[in-house]
C-alpha cells in the first residue's frame, strides 16, 4: 500500500529514526555561509544534530531552535595555532574573538599528558598542545620528583628551562632527549615545539638531530627561529628541507622584521618544491616575551633595531629606561616590543598561504592586545577597512588552512575549520560591518566587537554577544601517537 507515493513501512522506519524536517537540534537560518575549503559563499540554512553539522540547505529547515541569523557571516569557527594564555580567563577573550580551537604548539607544553587530564571537561573552547623541546631538554640537565599539581611541574621546569638555557648537550644526554620527546608523543602532543631562539646553549648538530627525529616519527616541528633574522629562518628552512621534516616557522614578522617578504617567498618557494612548510603572523607591529629571556642578553637593541623606550612594561604599561630595564630583567617579567612597522604586517597578511595566529600571552589587564583581538583585527582592519585581502581569504587563513596544516598530526583536524556536513559544529557567526578589536596597548585587554554566536562543537559558548555562563565544551586536541 502507498501513502503519498512512499510504502507504508519506509515511512514508518524513516519516523523511528527521527527522520524529518524537526531533526535538527539547532537551525542557523539565512546567514552568509562561507567554506574557504570548497569556495561556499551563499546565503544558506545550516543544521546542526549534537557535536555535527548535518546539512546546509537553501531550503528551509525546522530544528528544536532556530536562530535567524540573516546580514551575519557564519564561518568555520577560527583556529589559533599559537597561545601561551590556555586557561579559561585567557579563552574567555579568545572566544569573543571568534576562537573555537586554541593550541600551544610554539613553546608547547611541559608533562602534556597531566596538563590534558587536568583541562578535561573544563575548557572553553578546543584545546591542544606540543611536545615542549625545552622542557624535556631541561629534564636532561636535573631530575624533577614528587609533582603534585601541573602548576607546580610548569614552574619547576621553568626554573630548570633558564638553567639549562646556555648549556650543550652530551651524546648520551641528547639520546635521553629524543626518548623523551618520544614518550611525549604518546601522552597526546601535536609535534614537537621547538623554540630554539630562547635556548642560545643549543647547538645546530642537535637542532639537526630532533628535525631528522621528527622526520622519522612523521610529525611536524613548530619554530621559534634563532637569533639572525633571515639567516636563522634559512637554518631551519635548510634544516627540513635536508631531513625532509614537516617545519611550520612561527610568528615570521618577529622574526623577519623587514625582510618579511623574502622570509614568505622562500616557504612558498619551498612549498612550490613539494616541502611540507608553512608560516603564520600576528596582525600587530608589536611583539612580547620575558623581559628575562635570553632573546635581550647583549646585543638585542642591535638585533631589533630598537632600544630601552621601545619596551612597554606589561604589569604598569610604562616604557623602559636603561634603569628600569636593569631592574625589571632582574626581577622578571612580561615585555611588549614595539619593533615592526605597518607595511611589514601588511605585506605579511596578502601573502598567499601565510596563517593567521595570535602568539597570545597569558593573562594580564595590560597584555599584548594580540590575546584578546587578533581575528577581530584581521576581519575588521585588513579586510573591510583596509581591503588587504578578501574575506574569503581572510577566513582561510584562520579556519581551513591551520586544521590542513594539522590534519596529518592531529585526526580531529580533519572535521574542523569547515562548514560542511558531518564536520564538527564549531562555527563562528559575526557582523562583517561591525567586527573589530578593541583591545589596545594603551588600555589593555577587551572583548572584540561584532561576534555575535559562537558554537563549540555544537554547544553555544557566545550568543547575542554575551558569554554562555557554565559552558564548557571544549575538547582536547590530541597528536596521533596518542595512547
Amino acid at each position: 500500500m502507498l501513502r503519498h507515493g512512499l510504502p507504508i513501512i519506509l515511512l514508518l522506519l524513516l519516523a523511528l529514526t527521527g527522520y524529518s524536517q524537526n531533526t535538527y537540534d539547532i537551525v542557523l537560518s539565512g546567514g552568509r555561509v562561507i567554506d574557504p575549503e570548497t569556495g561556499l559563499d551563499a546565503i544558506r540554512n545550516v543544521g546542526i544534530t549534537g557535536q555535527r553539522i548535518v546539512t546546509i540547505s537553501e531550503e528551509r529547515l525546522e530544528g528544536n531552535e532556530i536562530i535567524d541569523v540573516s546580514g551575519l557571516v557564519v564561518a568555520p569557527g577560527f583556529i589559533d595555532l599559537h597561545v601561551h594564555g590556555i586557561t579559561n580567563k585567557e579563552q574567555e577573550y579568545q572566544v569573543h574573538d571568534g576562537v573555537t580551537t586554541a593550541l600551544e604548539l610554539e613553546g608547547g607544553i611541559p608533562f602534556i599528558g597531566e596538563w590534558y587530564r587536568e583541562r578535561e571537561g573544563k575548557a572553553m573552547i578546543n584545546y591542544g598542545g606540543s611536545v615542549s623541546w625545552i622542557a624535556v631538554r631541561a629534564m636532561q640537565f636535573s631530575d624533577i620528583d614528587n609533582l603534585t599539581t601541573q602548576e607546580d611541574a610548569m614552574r619547576r621546569a621553568s626554573d630548570l628551562m633558564d638553567m639549562s638555557k646556555n648549556n650543550s648537550l652530551t651524546g648520551e644526554q641528547e639520546d635521553n632527549l629524543l626518548d623523551g620527546l618520544n614518550n611525549s608523543l604518546k601522552e597526546g602532543g601535536i609535534g614537537y615545539g621547538v623554540s630554539v631562539g630562547y635556548v642560545p646553549g643549543a647547538s645546530r648538530e642537535e637542532l639537526y638531530r630532533i628535525y631528522e627525529h621528527a622526520a622519522e616519527k612523521k610529525v611536524p616541528v613548530f619554530t621559534h627561529v634563532r637569533k639572525g633574522g633571515l639567516i636563522a629562518i634559512q637554518q631551519a628552512l635548510s634544516d627540513a628541507m635536508l631531513s625532509g621534516t614537516s617545519l611550520h616557522i612561527v610568528h615570521v614578522n618577529s622574526m623577519a622584521l623587514s625582510e618579511i617578504s623574502l622570509a614568505i617567498e622562500m616557504v612558498n618557494k619551498a612549498q612550490e618544491h613539494g616541502f611540507d612548510i608553512t608560516t603564520e603572523l600576528y596582525p600587530y607591529t608589536a611583539a612580547s616575551t620575558a623581559l628575562q629571556s635570553a632573546l635581550f642578553d647583549q646585543g638585542w637593541q642591535k638585533e631589533f633595531g630598537i632600544s630601552y623606550g621601545d619596551l612597554q612594561w606589561v604589569k604598569t604599561g610604562e616604557r623602559l629606561t636603561e634603569k628600569t630595564f636593569d631592574q625589571y630583567r632582574r626581577e622578571g617579567g612580561t615585555v611588549i616590543i614595539h619593533m615592526m612597522k605597518e607595511e611589514w604586517i601588511r605585506d605579511g597578511i596578502a601573502s598567499a598561504n601565510t596563517i593567521i595566529a595570535s602568539d597570545g600571552m597569558p593573562y594580564a589587564p595590560l597584555a599584548h592586545p594580540r590575546t584578546a583581538g587578533t581575528f577581530a583585527r584581521l576581519l575588521g582592519k585588513y579586510v573591510r577597512e583596509e581591503n588587504v585581502l578578501s574575506l574569503s581569504d581572510a577566513l582561510s587563513k584562520i579556519t581551513w588552512l591551520p586544521a590542513k596544516r594539522l590534519e596529518n598530526i592531529a585526526p580531529v583536524m580533519r572535521n574542523k575549520g569547515r562548514i560542511q556536513p558531518g564536520m564538527d559544529a564549531d562555527i563562528t557567526i559575526f557582523d562583517p560591518q561591525q567586527i573589530i578589536d578593541k583591545a589596545t596597548f594603551e588600555e589593555g585587554l577587551a572583548f572584540s566587537e561584532g561576534v555575535i554566536y559562537v558554537l563549540v562543537n555544537g554547544q553555544f559558548v557566545i550568543r547575542k554577544g554575551n558569554t554562555v555562563s557554565g559552558s564548557l565544551p571544549g575538547q582536547p586536541v590530541y597528536g596521533k601517537y596518542k595512547n
